[in-house]
């Protein structure tokens, strides 16, 4: 059940609200079963084995965390491995299978042999966040870094705490981000978590501000870059437009989702470190990390980079653990190879940067007059940009047709003009430009809510009100990140 949806927005939030409210001020103790409930319902509404699913994940990982707390020496690492694996396996067979056996049988084309059959799996949604809690707790557990989960309640409310089910953001049981701003850790939370005005207040401006982006901007926008991206012979000027409107779709959609998901947990009374910090303003690819979806580049830094070496290690071995890092990101993002070569991508960015380090930096271009182009964080937006050509495209064909043309004016056959006149219309010019204009604001929504004024909230009502009937409007589009 996506968050823009009529059932949710109408029926399951204000009811599960009410009765949480109700259920908070009278039955404190009961609070957490009733998120339990909340989060299962959440998930089973598309296919009700998911949750069997997530259910059978959330025990074998309390069952297995608490031997590991309880063991010692080669017994509680092998215990750890042995946990890991498992979630990992159960991520590959759903995840993976169809592409591992594709794969495969390409190889057995290629030297004569028979296909084997493939077998058709359905990927659970949401299954790639919630197994990445999974792992970090379990891997807190054993080194000693978060306590074991008080009860199977306690552990499966964390899990399948439905505002983050989905699409995360990948908050963390026992333990915060070193680098996040300080926020009460999941567990907590669980046991003892304010309810006030503000934090209601706070949490509901934030919902409204993120369905205003994912309808108004991010559904809007991607016309553009659907209108782009089917076309047989777009130009190149038609082809940079498509890429940003896409660019611009990715975050306002992702983001979106994550306020959305962070202002549901804060009219529940928990707190979420920030997910999104204007990532395109980064002034290179590990500041653009450091701000995109930052609770999966901190698991991965914590839990991947950093018991891989690290940068402990020299250059040699840095450089090699980056390209893991984010060739394993590609993957987690997507079973398809068009994944992976992002990933790597922004790994050969992310070494060069390491190798530059200590050269003079780029600094700012004069444009005219007063304005300038800080040319770091235009090279850097550019050089994302065109690894989103490659993360959204379906095959490595259609990648590079975009990329030539973009890249090699020459090789556009010119445009088409029915595209043209799609795609350079009035209304998408003007919300272009506001995309453009609110994306490289160094003010977001997660700090525009933290005080909420009178004009702020009328604010907020008007985009709220104007985002349902908008809504109602457009086909539905899912959140981009549902895919992964």
């Amino acid at each position: 059940m996506a968050f823009t949806s009529h059932i949710f927005l109408f029926y399951l939030l204000p009811a599960l609200l009410l009765s949480y409210w109700l259920v908070a001020q009278r039955w404190p103790a009961v609070r957490n079963v009733l998120l339990l409930v909340a989060g299962y319902a959440f998930y089973a509404w598309a296919v009700g084995w998911f949750a069997v699913l997530l259910l059978g994940v959330t025990v074998a990982n309390y069952v297995l965390s608490r031997f590991v707390a309880a063991s010692a020496g080669r017994r509680r690492l092998a215990l750890t491995s042995l946990v890991v694996v498992i979630d990992l396996a159960v991520l590959g067979f759903f995840k993976y299978a169809v592409f591992v056996e594709e794969n495969l049988n390409r190889i057995l084309s290629l030297i004569g042999s028979d296909a084997l059959p493939v077998l058709r799996v359905i990927l659970p949604v949401g299954i790639s966040f919630y197994t990445f809690k999974v792992i970090g707790y379990v891997v807190d557990v054993h080194r000693g870094q978060s306590p074991p989960a008080r009860s199977l309640v306690d552990f499966a409310c964390y899990v399948s705490f439905f505002p983050q089910l989905l699409s995360g953001p990948i908050q963390r049981y026992g333990t915060v981000d070193r680098k996040s701003e300080s926020v009460p850790t999941f567990a907590d939370q669980l046991t003892a978590r304010t309810h006030t005005l503000d934090k209601f207040s706070r949490g509901a401006g934030l919902f409204m501000l993120g369905f205003a982006k994912k309808i108004l901007l991010a559904n809007s926008v991607a016309q553009v870059a659907d209108a782009v991206f089917a076309a047989a012979s777009p130009g190149t000027l038609d082809a940079w437009f498509g890429a940003l409107a896409y660019s611009f779709q990715l975050y306002f959609d992702f983001s979106a989702y994550s306020e959305m998901a962070i202002g549901v947990g804060l009219m529940l009374g928990f707190e979420c470190p920030r997910n999104f910090d204007a990532p395109y303003r980064a002034n290179g690819f590990g500041d653009f990390w450091r701000r995109w979806h930052i609770s999966l580049s901190s698991w991965l830094r914590d839990y991947l980079y950093i018991p891989l070496g690290g940068s402990r290690a020299g250059g040699g071995r840095t450089y090699a653990n980056l390209l893991i890092v984010f060739l394993l990101c590609g993957l987690w993002h997507g079973a398809g190879w068009t994944f992976i070569v992002w990933g790597a991508w922004h790994g050969f960015w992310l070494i060069v940067e390491r190798v530059r380090r200590g050269t003079r930096p780029m600094g700012r271009i004069r444009l005219v007059g007063p304005v300038t182009l800080h040319a770091s964080r235009f090279t850097t937006f550019v050089l994302v940009t065109i690894g989103w050509v490659i993360f959204r495209a379906a095959t490595f064909s259609e990648a590079g047709r975009m990329l030539t043309i973009m890249l090699w004016p020459r090789a556009a056959q010119g445009g088409s003009t029915l595209l043209s006149a799609v795609i350079y219309t009035r209304g998408h010019l003007i919300l272009m430009a506001l995309c453009a204009l609110l994306v490289f604001q160094p003010v977001q929504g997660f700090d525009w809510t933290r005080r909420l004024s009178w004009p702020k909230v009328l604010m907020l009502v008007v985009l709220f009100a104007l985002s349902v009937m908008t809504m109602f409007a457009q086909s539905f589009r899912s959140f981009l990140y549902f895919q992964f």
